[in-house]
C-alpha cells in the first residue's frame, strides 16, 4: 500500500520537459539546444533539472566544457524522443482529421535545394495553400531525418535514394549535373564531356556531411576515378563556385544551382555531359503511415507541375 501511495503522488514530466531534454540529448550543447527550441538559456536548463527531479535520476554530466549524457540519459532519451513522436503524430492525426492543407507543416530542406526550390514551393503554398502555416528548416540530410522521425519534422525536400527505413519518398524530379570551371578551362563551354574526364580533375567538393559530395563522388567512381583526396572544400555551393572562380579546381553542381551560383561571377565557365549525363533525384519525404499521407501526395502533384518552368525532367508519382 505504501509503495502505490508513493507512485500516486509522483509527479508526472511534462512535454516541454521532455522536448528540452531531447533538444539538449541531440545538440549536446544548452545554447544550440535553447536556439533550436526559440527558449532561453535558464529556462531550458531549468526544464532539464525539473525532469530530472521528476524522475529521480541524473540525466546530464555537466563539466564547464561540455555536456555528456549521462548512462541513464542515453537510456531515457530514446524514451523521450519516443513519446515526442507520438505526441507529434497525435497532433498530425488532429490536422488531419479537422482539414487538408490547414494547421503547421514542418519542411525540411537540404542546404544544396532549399535556394533555389524554396522561391517555387513558397509560392505554391502562398497561392494554393493560404491557411498552410509552412515552416521551413534547412538542415543536412542525417539532422532532417532525424527530425523526421524523432517527430520534429513533418516533411522532407532532399536528394534521394535514402535507403531509409520508416519513410515514404515522393518523387519528384530528376536533374543534371553540370561542370563549372574556371575561366580559359579546356572544359569550360564543352558540350558532350566524356565522365572519364573527371579522373583528371582537380575536383572542389563540399564539407563531409553533404549528400552532395556524395553524390559527386559516387560520380567520380563510377567514372574510374580513385578515392583521391580532396584537399580543398567548402561548406555551401557559393563558397565552392567562388573557388572555382579563384582558379582553385572544378566542381560539380545540380542544373537548378548553376544561374543562381555561377551569375555571380565572370570568370566561371560552364561544361555538359555525354548523355546519359549524371543526375540527382529530388523527392519529398515523410514517415511511412503518416495521417497526412493523402495531404502530401497531393502536394507533390501540385509542385510537379510549379516545377516544370526549371531545368529538371519532372517524374510521375510512381516512378
Amino acid at each position: 500500500m505504501t509503495v502505490g501511495n508513493v507512485g500516486a503522488k509522483r509527479r508526472l514530466p511534462s512535454l516541454a520537459q521532455l522536448r528540452a531534454f531531447a533538444a539538449v540529448a541531440e545538440h549536446l550543447h544548452f545554447r544550440d539546444a535553447a536556439t533550436a527550441l526559440g527558449m532561453s538559456q535558464p529556462a531550458l536548463s531549468g526544464a532539464v533539472s525539473a525532469l530530472e527531479e521528476a524522475l529521480g535520476v541524473t540525466l546530464l554530466e555537466r563539466t564547464t566544457r561540455k555536456v555528456l549524457l549521462s548512462p541513464s540519459g542515453e537510456r531515457l532519451a530514446v524514451r523521450a524522443r519516443a513519446v515526442l513522436a507520438e505526441v507529434s503524430a497525435l497532433m498530425e492525426e488532429a490536422d488531419a482529421v479537422r482539414a487538408p492543407f490547414t494547421g503547421v507543416l514542418r519542411l525540411g530542406v537540404i542546404p544544396t535545394v532549399a535556394p533555389y526550390l524554396l522561391p517555387t514551393v513558397l509560392r505554391l503554398v502562398h497561392d494554393r495553400y493560404p491557411a498552410l502555416d509552412l515552416q521551413v528548416h534547412e538542415e543536412q540530410t542525417a539532422s532532417l531525418l532525424d527530425g523526421l522521425h524523432s517527430g520534429r519534422l513533418d516533411l522532407l525536400l532532399l536528394a534521394v535514394p535514402l535507403g531509409a527505413p520508416g519513410v515514404v519518398e515522393l518523387p519528384l524530379f530528376d536533374e543534371d549535373f553540370v561542370l563549372v570551371t574556371p575561366l580559359g578551362h579546356p572544359l569550360g563551354g564543352r558540350e558532350g564531356i566524356p565522365r572519364e574526364e573527371l579522373r583528371e580533375l582537380n575536383l572542389l567538393l563540399l564539407d563531409e556531411g553533404h549528400c552532395l559530395r556524395d553524390q559527386a563522388l559516387d560520380i567520380c567512381r563510377e567514372a574510374g576515378r580513385d578515392d583521391a583526396p580532396v584537399t580543398t572544400t567548402a561548406a555551401g555551393l557559393s563558397t565552392l563556385v567562388q573557388l572555382v572562380a579563384g582558379g582553385l579546381g572544378c566542381t560539380l553542381l545540380p542544373h537548378t544551382a548553376v544561374a543562381v551560383e555561377t551569375g555571380r561571377s565572370t570568370h566561371l565557365r560552364t561544361g555538359w555531359f555525354a548523355d546519359p549525363a549524371p543526375t540527382r533525384r529530388i523527392a519529398l519525404v515523410t514517415r511511412t503511415g503518416t495521417a497526412r499521407g493523402t495531404e502530401y501526395a497531393a502536394l507533390a502533384d501540385a509542385l510537379r507541375e510549379a516545377l516544370r518552368p526549371l531545368p529538371v525532367r519532372v517524374l510521375g508519382a510512381d516512378a
